[in-house]
């Protein structure tokens, strides 16, 4: 007989600072995944705009820790609203995957700092909070990150190898399903994270809605292949990397919509430099992630790998996908079952991770 599946909320706060998502997911931290509902509950400006000034520069330890609360307070705000739109003959949620919101990760320096208070997230929801994902991975010798791999893989074990399944968030990360279960994961660099900045700095826009932008420019290929030629798009993978990483590649001396398409060229030409050094390019490349729905990116991605698939296709959603990771994260932490192994992070052995509070709010 299989494991009881769990009822588990999964929390992401990505690096581009939109929002919370939100899942529900009745799961055994294996095989079984079965989504009941997905939200996004947006940031005001206001925190938005911290969350970007903390992840950028070094701030004060008491706004910082202010910061810390109001995020969390958010995350129990999405919970709510989760729940709330929960069918009423549905169990109660056992547990919470709470993955926090990165302010630093420097691998290559084996730190990682994911700001969220677990203790005040359980007590606002009475639920047990699993968190601090990453520096057991850390602490193994791995990167921390991408912690998404395992998730694709279970969910994607009905695909014919190979495939590639591509998380296109501030930074873009790609996991590589092969013949016998093989796996192989990293960061391939910037997804819409440099777009997002260069958008919102020359136009005044929170994004690239559409894609209108870009679809009016033209990609400066000097540019692109200057950045490409840096040292980090050379290693294979696994690898991991900060949203701020990137920050060297230049095309102030652009227009807008010009330098909106070479940052596009820039994280297309980067993904297809990573795929090209796995031991086979992917038949298919399935796409999650907020850059689903950026219309070049996608064409990009298409010229270079030909079979180019949004997860929506399968039924699954593109903006929540990640949450529900963090969902399926916390259900294998509450079974010991490994999520990171040395494929996904470099990790020195197959390892589980996270820390859980303990029990529940009386």
């Amino acid at each position: 007989m299989g494991k009881k599946s769990i009822v588990a909320v999964g929390l992401m706060s990505g690096t581009s600072a939109d929002g919370v998502d939100a899942a529900l997911l009745h799961t055994d931290g294996e095989s079984v995944i079965d989504v009941r509902g997905g939200i996004t509950l947006p940031y005001d400006d206001d925190m938005r705009s911290r969350l970007l000034d903390a992840s950028q520069h070094d701030a004060p330890t008491v706004e910082l820790l202010r910061l810390e609360r109001d995020v969390t307070m958010h995350h129990a705000a999405a919970v709510a609203k989760l729940l709330s739109k929960a069918a009423p003959s549905d169990r109660k949620p056992e547990v919470v995957g709470f993955h926090g919101h990165t302010i630093r990760h420097v691998p290559r320096e084996n730190l990682t700092m994911q700001i969220g208070n677990p203790w005040l997230l359980s007590q606002e929801t009475g639920l047990r909070v699993v968190t601090d994902f990453r520096r057991n991975d850390i602490a193994l010798g791995g990167q921390g990150a991408p912690l998404a791999s395992m998730f694709h893989q279970s969910l994607f074990v009905d695909e014919a190898p190979p495939i590639g399944v591509l998380n296109l968030g501030g930074v873009a990360n790609i996991t590589w399903l092969g013949p016998n279960n093989t796996i192989i994961a990293g960061d391939t660099g910037p997804g819409c994270g440099l777009l997002d900045e260069w958008v919102q700095e020359m136009a005044g826009m929170p994004h690239d809605r559409d894609g209108k932008l870009a679809l009016a420019g033209e990609a400066h290929r000097e540019i692109v292949e200057e950045a490409l030629a840096e040292e980090f798009f050379t290693k294979p993978l696994p690898k991991s990397a900060d949203r701020f990483e990137f920050d060297h590649i230049d095309v102030s001396m652009l227009s807008i919509e010009d330098g909106a398409a070479t940052l596009c060229a820039v994280t297309a030409g980067a993904i297809y430099a990573a795929a090209r050094k796995l031991p086979a390019m992917p038949s298919t490349l399935w796409v999650t992630g907020g850059g689903v729905h950026h219309p070049l990116i996608m064409k990009m991605l298409a010229d270079f790998f030909g079979s180019v698939r949004c997860v929506s296709e399968r039924g699954q959603n593109p903006d929540t996908l990640e949450a529900e990771c963090f969902a399926w994260l916390a259900v294998r932490h509450l079974r010991g079952l490994p999520l990171t192994m040395p494929e996904t992070t470099g990790c020195s052995e197959a390892t589980c991770g996270g820390t859980v509070t303990c029990g529940c709010p009386a």
